[in-house]
């Protein structure tokens, strides 16, 4: 089962939470200077590591189309740049996909673990089971001065990422967004949107992450990300629950009318999805929903992008907006139909 199809911990504040490892083998020069050759030998290695006897599948992202690529990259299982990528590389995953190995991306590989909900603890233990059981196979590029070398210097060190997807209505309605991104900055971390670097914040949609790889070990990022990401919490909270009456009572009918729309419109674009989606989450936290409710609407947040929509369509349909929009429509009635 995909991730954002399970249920997780504080789901009314965090949709999502990725642990991700850059780690490069020795033998082979970094990305800029890898040739095809040489990526084949890695995949070709990584492929022979994990086999579908350990639960594994393999992917030759040369085999897929733009619109497959770009729809994985929508679910959050691989980057922008993976996705487009010409030269070998492939995508190596446990059948849930919550556990995989972008292979080829900029660094050689890029271990992962994403969860739904908080899970930040959970979602490093089972990423690092992962690399320390390819570190006993492979040997991994490492300085005893520098840590794990990577592509990019500003991942040297554990070159480990923790990431937290973020719903934050209320923090941004009391225009306290830019202040909290300030904070978070002077304390290392990054902020940015759903689909990280370069993207806009979307639907009160924010990710945090780890800037600091260097001179900070594993368990000091797991804590500082875990004590930030819960102060985050618990002052969105505070301020939903700070609302008026009248707020409230405006905020709970917005979300009744998302829903609505959601349920009779015929057409959808993404952006106008994202935008009652948004609404409609913030209404259920409003009326109390526990962890367990959000995972359906969630779904539509990652399964009725444009490129995932595109895919259930002929070709000719695919490139239409009006077909794309109808059939996006189509998907949300039925979910939020099936879930009534």
């Amino acid at each position: 089962m995909e991730w954002y199809k399970n249920d997780g911990k504080a789901k009314d504040v965090v949709i999502s939470t990725r642990v991700r490892f850059a780690r490069n083998l020795s033998r082979y020069p970094f990305a800029s200077k890898l040739s095809e050759k040489d990526a084949g030998d890695i995949i070709a290695t990584l492929r022979a590591s994990l086999t579908d006897a350990d639960g594994f599948e393999f992917t030759d992202m040369s085999t897929l189309g733009a619109l497959e690529a770009r729809s994985m990259c929508e679910r959050h299982y691989i980057s922008a740049e993976f996705a487009a990528k010409k030269s070998p590389h492939a995508f190596i995953a446990k059948k849930d996909k919550d556990l995989s190995i972008m292979v080829c991306e900029e660094d050689h590989l890029r271990i992962q673990c994403l969860k739904s909900g908080l899970a930040i603890q959970e979602a490093f233990d089972e990423a690092f089971a992962l690399e320390r059981r390819l570190d006993r196979d492979l040997e991994f590029a490492f300085s005893d001065r520098l840590g794990y070398l990577t592509h990019c210097p500003t991942n040297l060190g554990t070159a480990m990422r923790v990431s937290v997807m973020l719903f934050l209505p209320a923090i941004t309605m009391f225009g306290r967004i830019e202040g909290l991104k300030f904070q978070l900055q002077k304390l290392g971390l990054a902020v940015r949107g759903m689909y990280g670097e370069g993207s806009d914040p979307t639907g009160s949609i924010y990710q945090i992450s780890n800037r600091e790889t260097l001179g900070i070990s594993e368990e000091e990022t797991l804590k500082k990300l875990t004590e930030i990401t819960s102060q985050i919490i618990a002052e969105e909270r505070k301020l939903r629950l700070s609302l008026s009456d009248g707020d409230r009572e405006e905020m709970l009918d917005r979300a009744a009318r998302a829903r609505g729309i959601m349920l009779y419109s015929r057409k959808l674009s993404s952006a106008e999805l994202i935008n009652f989606y948004s609404q409609l989450r913030l209404g259920m936290s409003l009326e109390g929903a526990g962890d367990g409710k959000y995972s359906p609407i969630d779904r539509l947040l990652f399964e009725a992008m444009p490129a995932s929509i595109a895919l259930s369509l002929s070709d000719g349909e695919a490139a239409s907006d009006r077909a794309r929009d109808a059939r996006r429509a189509s998907v949300v009635r039925e979910a939020l139909s099936a879930e009534a």
